[in-house]
């Protein structure tokens, strides 16, 4: 049986369109492979508390034996983490552009996850597996735009997920999200309809490819 994690980090319970750009993923590897389990990480709807962080980076020197209360929860919360990674066959993160900047529920999942030594730096327990970044921005960011390289998320997270854990990564993107409930994005409204719909396409193919690696492995 082929293990999905899927991480969402939206706080958006309705409308989200990370959400449903993962859900097209694990709905076309849900019909290719019947037997597929996933595991899930909300961290819109269930965000890690910002101090497991820190305490889980000092807890790290510290002999088991030694450690406070705080250190022995925080490094048993990474602990969790890391054991829903490493139990999967491929990955699934869906984390929307904020503001300019990754996720801060997104940020700290991951800097939690790094303080386990299964992901120490140097270390690589992901190595090739294959994953899928999932992320949505309201406006337009591309060459050209008056807001070219203000996403200062997309790059960060490729760089974690792709180089730091070498997963083998696909980027499902979509633009424009917000042009239906922005006036002045009026005129952008078709175009944000075309590249949403691209983004599923791009999903359920990149999704198919996926699992024909993962058939090939059971």
């Amino acid at each position: 049986m082929s293990k999905i994690f899927r991480l969402d980090a939206s706080i958006r319970q309705e409308g989200s369109v990370t959400r449903a750009l993962a859900d097209t993923i694990e709905r076309t590897v849900a019909e290719e492979l019947a037997d597929a389990d996933v595991v899930r990480r909300d961290l819109g709807v269930t965000p890690l508390d910002g101090s497991v962080w820190p305490a889980a980076v000092s807890a790290g020197p510290v002999p088991e034996g030694e450690r406070t209360s705080e250190q022995v929860a925080a490094a048993g919360i990474a602990a969790e983490l890391a054991d829903q990674l490493e139990g999967a066959d491929a990955l699934i993160f869906a984390v929307p552009l904020y503001n300019f900047g990754v996720s801060q529920h997104f940020k700290t999942w991951l800097d939690v996850v790094t303080t386990d030594p299964r992901f120490a730096p140097g270390t690589q327990p992901l190595a090739g597996r294959p994953a899928f970044l999932v992320t949505a921005r309201g406006g337009g960011y591309g060459a050209g735009t008056p807001r070219e390289g203000w996403d200062h998320a997309t790059g960060w997270m490729r760089r974690m997920l792709e180089d730091v854990w070498g997963l083998d990564l696909d980027v499902i993107e979509a633009e424009l999200t917000l042009a239906d409930v922005n006036p002045a994005m009026a005129d952008l409204r078709d175009l944000a309809k075309r590249q949403l719909e691209e983004a599923h396409d791009a999903a359920r193919e990149t999704a198919r490819s996926v699992t024909l690696r993962l058939r090939a492995t059971v």
